[in-house]
């Protein structure tokens, strides 16, 4: 009985939307024309499957994964070092928060200019958006680490090398995991805006070149798509997640 109670409340919602959405198609609110139903939006989906959108997830998932490896890898040493040194936040906190707020849409041309109209121009902009996402995450949650663990550590005879991995690391676990699945979301959500540097496949080049003759139902695949390979991802990572802090305890 809990199972399918389970099953019931991951299926719902979806089956709520897919009523909406039908709903408002018929409603007349809207005009038909400018909301394909969702029969008409599975069926292109089953006719791209065997066209194009195969090669468009692998080239959008890869864009996105390069990102937020590079993004996440970067953030890490950087994070630390803010987190826990005051005065290197002080100064350089101020220009994350300057250039966290900058869309990575905005900074595309200077991306053509330096870096061409190549994959790497593409993994650059999803760079930028998941090292930003990332470090703030982890470096507030390295700087609120209790200062009690490494007083108790010192008492201990611990050195600072053994303070560092087996207190400071272990503690960061968490914030680390939390980092990369913002980082993960961010990239998403930047990949379409990654892709109009020239992208001839991908996710992105998909809904771009669907708007371009105005077939709604081929972006409606192509946004679907991205966020039902964002929210497998989630799942996974969170899974990862609970098996390496399954030392922490938590509300939920």
């Amino acid at each position: 009985m809990r199972f399918l109670r389970h099953i019931a409340l991951i299926i719902a919602p979806w089956a709520l939307i897919v009523i909406l959405w039908t709903g408002i198609h018929y409603s007349g609110l809207i005009n038909p024309a400018l909301v394909p139903t969702p029969q008409a939006v599975a069926k292109r989906f089953w006719e791209l499957a065997g066209q194009r959108l195969p090669r468009d997830l692998w080239a959008s998932t890869q864009r996105v994964l390069l990102g937020v490896l590079f993004g996440i890898l970067v953030a890490i040493p950087v994070s630390f070092v803010l987190g826990w040194y005051r005065e290197v936040r002080r100064f350089v906190d101020p220009l994350l928060n300057f250039f966290r707020a900058l869309p990575p849409i905005a900074l595309i041309p200077l991306v053509i200019v330096y870096f061409g109209i190549g994959e790497t121009a593409k993994v650059v902009i999803l760079f930028y958006a998941s090292f930003f996402s990332g470090v703030i995450v982890m470096y507030e949650g390295i700087g609120q680490i209790s200062p009690i663990y490494v007083r108790v550590a010192r008492t201990l005879g611990a050195r600072d090398s053994e303070i560092f991995l087996k207190v400071i690391v272990p503690l960061t676990v968490p914030h680390t995991l939390t980092a990369l699945r913002v980082a993960l979301g961010v990239a998403w959500a930047t990949l379409v805006a990654s892709e109009l540097i020239a992208a001839q496949q991908g996710l992105g080049a998909l809904i771009q070149d669907a708007a371009s003759f105005f077939q709604l139902d081929i972006i409606y695949v192509g946004i679907i798509c991205i966020g039902f390979i964002a929210l497998a991802m989630d799942f996974a990572l969170r899974a990862f997640a609970r098996r390496m802090v399954a030392w922490q305890e938590r509300i939920t």
